[in-house]
């Protein structure tokens, strides 16, 4: 049943409207978070969907000619999926490759790791030694990729200390090139990934579990449940919810596996493991100056990124009452 007219003696909320009489109304009832929010609304507009605008450049022979973006753009020929059609024929299989098989290592080694991590802080009872080995564990997060893959590049070298432990062991006779060898770049990169990551990403479960009722926790006391169990039957359960949305995300990035790591850790010597759509579309796109083929492979790994977004979080749905829309 829809009213027009207000219920003599009745508040305006409990009113039912219309559709369209009920989102103005409450459209103009929270018109001033609308109004704090219109900056930055703003904002992303000029920044964000704006600049999409220059997509189009993946379907023409893009050349600037000092005209102007816009009207160098306009005027450049159409080709139409050309430089799509030139990416699948040429590199596509390799950088899907290497692009899949690190964020899928990256990805079995990174999330699970800081759900074991906080769940572990969590049942520390000494506040000191807790709060060390989360400083500790946070700090890998604020060192740059710079120092963080000299590190590595240094600790792997042929007289670095990883090979001096192998040695000490027995385990080789011999300098392992580490980083000469493309079959072990891709489990290099998972390590160091997870290492400068754990830390940081483990906050986000610490702050689930601090909201986990402590009563159930009382209670399985009482029952007689061990340490193991509660974590499976009490903290894990609770976790689930957490675990969806970052997994969520983890997919949805999935073919976003950055490109400052390999670019640094990487070399000439190995770059048939190390080249992902980002270093690809770096290096044709700006150093090479194929400005529409970078755009193009661009464009390929943000739709095929949002199709992975799309899929889980409709997967989710079936399985966990979560989802990011």
């Amino acid at each position: 049943m829809k009213y027009s007219k207000r219920t003599e003696n009745a508040p305006a909320e409990y009113i039912p409207f219309s559709g369209k009489k009920k989102l103005a109304l409450k459209a103009w009832r929270q018109r001033y978070l609308f109004l704090m929010m219109l900056p930055a609304l703003i904002c992303v507009i000029l920044f964000s969907y704006i600049p999409m605008t220059g997509l189009y450049i993946s379907f023409v022979n893009y050349v600037p000619r000092g005209e102007g973006f816009y009207q160098d753009m306009m005027a450049a020929d159409f080709i139409g999926l050309d430089w799509f059609t030139y990416f699948f024929s040429t590199d596509f299989a390799v950088i899907m490759r290497n692009t899949l098989c690190q964020s899928t290592l990256t990805l079995l080694f990174s999330f699970p790791a800081p759900i074991l991590f906080a769940i572990c802080l969590n049942e520390i009872k000494n506040n000191k030694i807790k709060k060390a080995a989360q400083t500790a564990s946070y700090l890998p997060y604020f060192i740059s990729w710079v120092i963080a893959a000299n590190m590595f590049i240094t600790f792997l070298s042929g007289d670095g200390i990883i090979n001096d432990i192998l040695q000490a062991l027995h385990i080789t006779n011999k300098d392992i090139l580490f980083m000469q060898e493309g079959k072990y770049f891709w489990w290099i990169l998972a390590l160091a990934n997870t290492w400068k990551n754990i830390g940081y990403d483990a906050i986000i479960y610490l702050a689930a579990i601090s909201g986990i009722d402590q009563e159930m926790y009382e209670a399985a006391e009482v029952d007689g449940a061990t340490r193991t169990q509660k974590i499976w039957y009490i903290t894990l359960p609770s976790l689930l919810p957490t675990i969806m949305v970052m997994m969520l995300l983890a997919v949805g990035g999935i073919l976003n596996v950055g490109y400052e790591q390999q670019l640094l850790l990487g070399n000439d010597a190995v770059i048939q493991y190390s080249d992902v759509f980002d270093t690809y579309t770096y290096r044709y796109g700006i150093i090479n100056g194929m400005y529409s083929y970078g755009t193009a492979v661009g464009l390929f790994k943000s739709v095929v990124s949002f199709t992975f977004v799309a899929i889980t979080n409709r997967l989710s749905r079936k399985h966990a009452d979560v989802s990011l829309y």
